[in-house]
């Protein structure tokens, strides 16, 4: 478990920067070489080349050789890792609110019968 928090610390950690966030979206959309991945940015080869380092330890991305090219991809694994972590806090939320609903509506059943039973008394009184 301490593992797997580590490993998520490092994934949500390389997600904090928003450029690197803009980089897995690009990426889910498919693969890009450094260069492509740098072109939108006014920074160099160098400081894209670190987002990538920070995202790759983090296990988002993986570098290939395509023959000439080295194709940056997004691995998708460790999506599952996050939206496991994400479903398990998800579903404590939706429980947390199912009870509050029941309150909620207990609460105005019991507001509905004491605003049914003075209006009650007020047309006894009048009658």
């Amino acid at each position: 478990m301490v593992e797997q928090d580590d490993r998520l610390s490092r994934v949500f950690g390389a997600l904090a920067d928003p450029t690197r966030r803009d980089m897995v979206a690009r990426l889910a959309a498919g693969d890009a070489t450094v260069s492509e991945l740098a072109a939108p940015y006014d920074v160099s080869l160098q400081a894209v080349s670190k987002h990538l380092k920070v995202l790759e330890e983090a296990g988002l991305v993986r570098r290939s050789r395509d023959a000439q090219r080295r194709p940056v991809h997004l691995d998708a694994e460790v999506f599952d890792l996050m939206t496991k972590w994400i479903e398990r806090y998800q579903q404590q939320a939706e429980e947390r609110y199912q009870r509050l609903d029941q309150v909620l509506a207990r609460m105005q059943g019991k507001d509905s019968d004491i605003t049914q039973s003075t209006s009650e008394q007020q047309r006894g009184a009048a009658g």
